[in-house]
């Protein structure tokens, strides 16, 4: 079904693109507010992608290849998002909307928010392999094909992503256990 869509989308039918935009927008939704951390930007570099995905959709050689093409152009945009989130917002805290991760039945609300704080601290690009291979459960040299990367590259930002959540989580932890000893 997708790959009819491809193509028919390829011959420039905007009915077809926007029913493949359907399919798989919600799923691109989550992997760019995982990755970004913020349901506006995730939006906006959704947009983004399908935009440029539109645009490029003639260089697309295999129709079956359609959504990790996608998922490649979608990173780059929550990249781009993520540069100039940066660039406008420096020393702006921006607190997230409440629920607009969605419930994790096994955490509490204590470690979620530990687990959120660590999550923030990773760079975009740390985030993104993370998302790809935990959230969507791909291999990492799919997760690396999908976002744009030597396997290498990505081995290596998932190990010092991983790392450094640890690192976040235990300083957080313990943090929080000297607060309760003098309280």
């Amino acid at each position: 079904m997708h790959d009819e869509l491809v193509r028919q989308a390829q011959g420039g039918d905007a009915e077809a693109f926007d029913t493949l935009a359907r399919m798989v927008g919600d799923r691109c939704l989550a992997i760019a507010v995982r990755i970004l951390r913020d349901l506006d930007l995730a939006e906006d570099a959704v947009q983004s992608a399908l935009i440029l995905a539109w645009a490029e959709l003639r260089a697309l050689r295999d129709p079956s290849r359609f959504e990790p093409w996608l998922h490649r152009i979608l990173t780059r945009a929550c990249y781009a998002e993520a540069r100039r989130r940066k660039r406008w917002s420096e020393g702006l805290r921006i607190l997230p909307a409440a629920g607009a991760y969605g419930p994790d039945d096994y955490l509490t609300v204590d470690d979620r928010d530990l687990l959120e704080r660590a999550f923030r601290r990773l760079t975009v690009q740390q985030r993104a392999v993370l998302v790809f291979h935990h959230y969507l459960g791909l291999s990492i040299p799919e997760a690396a094909e999908r976002i744009g990367i030597p396997v290498g590259t990505a081995k290596s930002r998932l190990h010092h992503a991983i790392r450094a959540l640890r690192a976040s989580v235990d300083a957080d932890a313990r943090g929080t256990a000297s607060q309760e000893r003098l309280a």
